[in-house]
């Protein structure tokens, strides 16, 4: 028996573990992109340059102890993966890839058995001071379509409390209904869309609002609709057919995935329960919908299930508290409608609410404040366009009008951005 008898805890068996106070931590802070890592010793991962693939003892004994911590709050950016060298993780045999990707986490496992392997003890998250790692404080408003051959590229930034700014030159090719997404926790993406004919090119947003220029396109050129997933990624899903495209952390766009669903446009997506998302309702095939489709944590978006509410087109949606979404607006049977459909966190389209403010379609919406919501601009009828908002408050009441800016438009998206008030 060997060891330190202080910084130990005896198992049945006699031997010798380390628990998580006594275990030996690294001087070295790891910032390869490799390493291998011994039983009863913890590790800080500095992801800031490069993702790492950790590998664990081949040879384990029960009660065997590894932690991990996320040095620098970048796990998110550039994910941590582990290699179990042969062994099981979780009752998983070696070639399922276990990753974490979660910003300010930390990971302690256990060896059990040649059956389940290594077993997370716990995997926390702890947020930075001052800073909610789910929420973005700010939103961007993009594009879209003023009437006559006049498609845009001029965005409209919001402010923490709601207000929408001045119109901003825009960046990148000029288009209308494409779709727009938060990732990276505190970036958007603009995609696809028509600029005179459908496209698939894509403008990232930084973290300070600046849209920059195109990006060359992937997968399908059309008009789908996009939101966010896992926490720090995006989807994009549906238009003339029902392709899912994913985005990554970094705000990569992903090759067409299997189709699922309806194919349908118009709709709209929303995250809820933190890291899911759902679409819901849009038009297809001369029919209006509301049927939805949800999104798992990992990108998957599974078959119809039953709508609840109003079949529509041309409506929006937004997130708000930390965990909900709601539906508003859009036209049915030729009439435009200010109802809205609230989402829980486990996904479930709430009955119509009879909404408040004008009645439009083709408007866009995206959060704000960290935990409300925004909907803005629109057609109210006959192509009658309006810069107009409507702010929803973090229990999901939206208020009447507020007077908006910028040009009044319709068929534009928008996307949350920041972390910073």
């Amino acid at each position: 028996m060997s060891g330190t008898i202080v910084n130990n805890v005896a198992r049945a068996s006699g031997t010798i573990a380390a628990t998580p106070g006594g275990l030996d931590w690294s001087t070295a802070v790891v910032t390869g992109s490799t390493v291998t890592v011994e039983a009863g010793r913890g590790y800080f991962i500095n992801t800031t340059s490069n993702a790492c693939t950790v590998t664990l003892p081949a040879s384990p004994e029960v009660g065997d102890q590894i932690v991990l911590a996320d040095y620098a709050r970048t796990w998110a950016t550039n994910a941590v993966t582990l290699d179990s060298n042969g062994n099981n993780f979780q009752g998983n045999d070696d070639t399922y890839t276990v990753d974490y990707s979660t910003v300010g986490q930390s990971l302690n496992i256990v060896y059990a058995d040649s059956t389940k392997g290594w077993l997370p003890v716990s995997d926390d998250a702890v947020a930075d001071v001052g800073i909610n790692t789910s929420a973005t404080q700010r939103g961007i408003f993009a594009q879209g379509y003023a009437g006559g051959s006049d498609r845009l590229s001029m965005s409209n930034l919001v402010n923490s409390s709601g207000v929408i700014a001045a119109d901003v030159t825009g960046v990148g090719t000029v288009r209308m209904n494409a779709g727009a997404a938060s990732y990276g926790y505190d970036k958007a993406i603009f995609a696809f869309g028509d600029s005179g004919s459908t496209t698939n090119i894509s403008n990232l947003v930084n973290n300070s609002g600046v849209m920059q220029s195109d990006t060359t396109g992937v997968g399908t050129a059309r008009q789908p609709k996009a939101a966010e997933y896992g926490g720090d990624k995006a989807v994009f899903y549906g238009s003339t057919n029902s392709l899912p495209n994913l985005v990554s952390n970094t705000g990569v766009v992903a090759s067409d995935g299997t189709g699922v669903g309806t194919a349908r446009a118009y709709h709209a997506g929303v995250r809820y329960g933190g890291d899911k998302a759902v679409f819901a309702y849009g038009g297809g095939n001369g029919a209006e919908l509301n049927a939805k489709n949800l999104v798992s944590n990992t990108g998957v978006v599974s078959a119809d299930a039953t709508g609840v509410g109003t079949a529509r087109y041309g409506l929006s949606a937004a997130a708000y508290s930390t965990d909900k979404g709601a539906f508003a607006y859009g036209t049915n049977g030729g009439s435009n409608v200010s109802l809205k459909n609230l989402v829980s966190n486990t996904g479930v389209i709430a009955a119509d609410v009879t909404g408040v403010g004008t009645v439009r379609q083709n408007l866009a919406a995206c959060s704000y404040g960290g935990d409300k919501g925004i909907f803005a601009y629109g057609d109210t009828g006959g192509g009658s366009r309006v810069n107009t908002r409507n702010l929803m408050s973090n229990s999901g009441v939206i208020a009447a009008d507020a007077s908006g800016a910028g040009t009044a438009r319709e068929a534009l998206c928008a996307a949350g951005y920041s972390q910073t008030a």
